[in-house]
Protein backbone atom coordinates (compact mmCIF):
# COMPACT_ATOMS: atom_id res chain seq x y z
CA UNK A 1 0.00 0.00 0.00
CA UNK A 2 3.06 2.37 0.59
CA UNK A 3 4.03 2.12 -3.14
CA UNK A 4 0.36 2.53 -4.42
CA UNK A 5 -0.05 5.59 -2.43
CA UNK A 6 1.02 8.85 -4.78
CA UNK A 7 -0.16 12.07 -3.80
CA UNK A 8 -3.09 12.85 -6.59
CA UNK A 9 -3.38 9.24 -7.92
CA UNK A 10 -5.66 6.92 -6.33
CA UNK A 11 -5.59 3.15 -5.59
CA UNK A 12 -7.39 0.31 -4.08
CA UNK A 13 -6.88 -2.37 -2.66
CA UNK A 14 -9.06 -5.34 -2.51
CA UNK A 15 -8.92 -8.76 -0.56
CA UNK A 16 -11.13 -12.07 -1.41
CA UNK A 17 -11.43 -15.49 -0.15
CA UNK A 18 -12.97 -17.85 -2.27
CA UNK A 19 -13.51 -21.69 -0.42
CA UNK A 20 -13.77 -24.61 -2.72
CA UNK A 21 -16.72 -27.05 -1.10
CA UNK A 22 -16.21 -29.92 -3.56
CA UNK A 23 -11.96 -29.82 -2.87
CA UNK A 24 -11.51 -27.85 0.57
CA UNK A 25 -9.10 -25.63 -0.98
CA UNK A 26 -9.26 -21.70 -0.31
CA UNK A 27 -8.15 -19.22 -2.42
CA UNK A 28 -6.93 -15.82 -1.35
CA UNK A 29 -6.24 -13.03 -3.81
CA UNK A 30 -4.70 -9.53 -2.84
CA UNK A 31 -5.24 -7.01 -5.63
CA UNK A 32 -3.69 -3.62 -5.63
CA UNK A 33 -5.43 -1.08 -8.08
CA UNK A 34 -3.21 2.19 -9.07
CA UNK A 35 -4.28 4.87 -11.85
CA UNK A 36 -0.19 4.65 -13.06
CA UNK A 37 -0.47 3.26 -17.01
CA UNK A 38 3.19 4.18 -17.59
CA UNK A 39 4.73 1.07 -16.43
CA UNK A 40 4.27 -2.52 -15.21
CA UNK A 41 5.72 -3.60 -11.73
CA UNK A 42 8.98 -5.25 -12.10
CA UNK A 43 10.87 -7.36 -9.35
CA UNK A 44 14.31 -5.46 -7.57
CA UNK A 45 16.79 -6.46 -6.19
CA UNK A 46 17.27 -4.68 -3.25
CA UNK A 47 20.65 -5.07 -1.02
CA UNK A 48 20.75 -7.33 2.04
CA UNK A 49 20.32 -4.46 4.25
CA UNK A 50 17.48 -2.15 2.65
CA UNK A 51 14.37 -1.93 4.54
CA UNK A 52 11.96 -1.45 2.11
CA UNK A 53 11.39 -2.67 -2.19
CA UNK A 54 10.69 -6.72 -1.28
CA UNK A 55 6.87 -6.67 -1.70
CA UNK A 56 6.82 -8.32 -5.42
CA UNK A 57 9.61 -10.10 -4.50
CA UNK A 58 6.98 -11.78 -1.75
CA UNK A 59 4.39 -11.87 -4.26
CA UNK A 60 6.31 -13.86 -6.69
CA UNK A 61 7.77 -16.13 -4.12
CA UNK A 62 4.37 -17.16 -2.35
CA UNK A 63 2.44 -17.11 -5.42
CA UNK A 64 1.49 -19.56 -8.42
CA UNK A 65 0.90 -17.21 -10.69
CA UNK A 66 -0.02 -13.39 -10.83
CA UNK A 67 0.36 -10.50 -13.62
CA UNK A 68 -1.53 -7.21 -14.22
CA UNK A 69 -4.76 -6.50 -15.49
CA UNK A 70 -5.61 -2.96 -17.47
CA UNK A 71 -8.47 -1.52 -15.67
CA UNK A 72 -11.82 -1.00 -17.70
CA UNK A 73 -13.11 1.69 -16.36
CA UNK A 74 -10.30 4.29 -15.95
CA UNK A 75 -6.62 4.54 -16.81
CA UNK A 76 -4.18 2.52 -14.94
CA UNK A 77 -3.31 -1.54 -14.01
CA UNK A 78 -4.77 -3.71 -11.52
CA UNK A 79 -1.75 -6.16 -9.99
Amino acid sequence: MRHGHVPGRGFRLRLTIEADAGTGSTTIRIEVTDTRTERVPALASPAPDAEADRGLLLVAALATRWGTTPRVAAPGKTV
